[in-house]
């Protein structure tokens, strides 16, 4: 029996219709959480997604502002920038998006984000807090990936979870909330020895390291759940070949025909079909969670801020 499909869209549509829901009731007290989103440069698909968070803002009623710099833009510029979001009342949360222009140290100006602003949250304050298991703005990407559990009622406490990845906005943050939720938690990366044996003991796999098919099908314990973060355009035709067969294999090829590449996650999914008992496919697993959380990040910053906790997300 094929593996169940994780799909993220209904889970991102079930926390709007929460956020949509406290957002009007936070209306009905004068308050409309708002954000405020800062685009240095012309990367195209930094616009498409900076105009993809605005555009969800305003389909659920939160303020929204975008701040758009040339990519000449110093470091004092966007740093000065940053102070004045962070002092104005009518913004609860500031996302800065990366890529950041190579004159400009993302951590700097990821640093200078108020905590209580940080709805991405990437701010060492923030990052200590989830250490500690308090109330806190988290990532967006693991912290939807807890809901995406939830909605599918997959159990993790007692699980074992292993995390393959270690970066700071998805890794050690995916393993800490697995870890507050009673899992069994180990992370893997591209120093682990015997990577195979640690995953195929996996109740719950997530990857999460950003290399196509890095997690070959005999590598999934049968029956476990597995978790595909990884986002990675291929346009090798050699790549497609290795990792599909059949008319999947076609269909892909198809695509980098016409727009010259397709989207692959870090594990085979043909293997991760026939092996898993659940499977979040690339695309269309976890992505659609990522906006989805910003705008709940977002709303909660503005309750943590006023420290409302009645109806609290």
């Amino acid at each position: 029996m094929p593996a169940k499909l994780l799909t993220g869209a209904p889970v991102a549509e079930n926390i709007k219709s929460d956020v949509r829901l406290r957002v009007e009731s936070l209306a009905l007290e004068g308050i409309r959480p708002g954000l405020a989103a800062v685009l240095v440069g012309d990367d195209p698909a930094s616009h498409v997604y900076v105009s993809s968070k605005v555009k969800a803002c305003e389909e659920l009623g939160l303020y929204s502002e975008k701040h758009l710099l040339p990519a000449t833009t110093s470091v004092e510029e966007l740093l000065d920038l940053v102070q004045s979001l962070n002092s104005n009342e009518f913004i609860d949360g500031i996302l800065v998006q990366i890529p950041l222009p190579p004159q400009i140290h993302a951590r700097t100006i990821l640093d200078a984000v108020s905590p209580d602003k940080d709805v991405d949250g990437f701010s060492p304050v923030n990052v200590g807090r989830l250490v500690a298991g308090r109330d806190t703005l988290v990532s967006c990407t693991p912290a939807g990936i807890i809901e995406l559990l939830d909605f599918y009622s997959i159990p993790i406490t007692g699980k074992h979870a292993v995390v393959v990845g270690r970066s700071d906005i998805v890794g050690k943050p995916m393993a800490l909330l697995l870890l507050h939720r009673s899992a069994t938690v180990t992370i893997c990366h591209s120093k682990t020895h015997d990577l195979a044996a640690i995953v195929q003991d996996a109740d719950i796999l997530v990857a999460a390291i950003g290399k196509p098919g890095l997690i070959r099908s005999e590598m999934i314990r049968p029956k476990g759940v597995v978790i595909d973060v990884g986002v990675n355009r291929v346009s090798d035709k050699a790549e497609i070949e290795r990792l599909f067969q059949g008319d999947e294999r076609k269909r892909r090829l198809d695509v980098i025909d016409r727009r010259g590449f397709t989207l692959v996650g870090d594990v085979e999914s043909e293997g991760a079909l026939d092996r898993a008992s659940a499977y979040t496919p690339v695309p269309g697993g976890v992505g659609p969670l990522t906006i989805a959380m910003l705008m709940k990040n977002t709303v909660r910053a503005a309750q943590l801020r006023r420290k409302i906790s009645k109806g609290a997300l």
